[in-house]
């Protein structure tokens, strides 16, 4: 990636006068790897933000959450986060398998009010592989929660997110229901999509 942006980026900056603006935020708060700060940063999160796009660039946003340090610093240029048993769809996967580039957004909602962007290149590893190459990641005491593959991401950017508009959430109690295929527990037809499918909107 250009270490001073995309050349849309640069078209807008010069068409609004923000290069200077956009010059020093290059210049002071963007990196090619993580710090130690920014290790320190992702041990600690609970959730990311995981953007991906197929071979045509059709977009998709998804969350990914487990505990602290979930996602793993391999090194100060690769971190990597395991894939479980979901819906079977594997959009994510499937666009990482077309086309490599992710964007990771980590935001610490509880304590510091600061989010981090972790963009770069990524691959679907298997987990026999990475255990083998990697013995020290985690491996969750939990039923169902066993990785089934990671997703390993080369760090092209890091970059701080503004804490401006970052609201300050509490965490509460809940119970998950880990491994199941009971629509119910997993949120049900929450939005109603089923019977639109059937040709009929929902009851309200």
């Amino acid at each position: 990636m250009d270490p001073q942006g995309s050349p849309g980026e640069r078209h807008l900056q010069e068409q609004c006068g923000t290069q200077a603006r956009a010059a020093r935020f290059y210049a002071d708060q963007m990196l090619d790897h993580l710090n130690p700060r920014m290790r320190e940063f992702i041990a600690l999160q609970e959730m990311v933000f995981v953007s991906t796009s197929d071979g045509r660039g059709e977009c998709d946003a998804t969350f990914r959450a487990g505990p602290p340090g979930f996602v793993t610093v391999l090194d100060d240029r690769t971190v990597t986060f395991p894939d479980y048993r979901g819906n079977g769809v594997m959009a994510s996967l499937g666009n990482i398998v077309e086309n490599p580039h992710i964007g990771l957004l980590f935001v610490d909602f509880f304590r510091d009010l600061i989010g981090l962007h972790v963009n770069g290149r990524a691959a679907v590893v298997a987990d026999e592989i990475m255990r083998a190459a990697h013995p020290m990641l985690p491996v969750p005491d939990i039923p169902g929660r066993r990785a089934e593959r990671w997703v390993v991401a080369s760090v092209e950017e890091a970059y701080i997110h503004c804490s401006k508009h970052i609201p300050r959430l509490a965490k509460l109690p809940r119970q998950r229901h880990w491994g199941t295929d009971d629509v119910k527990r997993k949120g049900g037809d929450y939005f109603g999509v089923r019977a639109f499918a059937a040709g009929s909107p929902p009851a309200r």
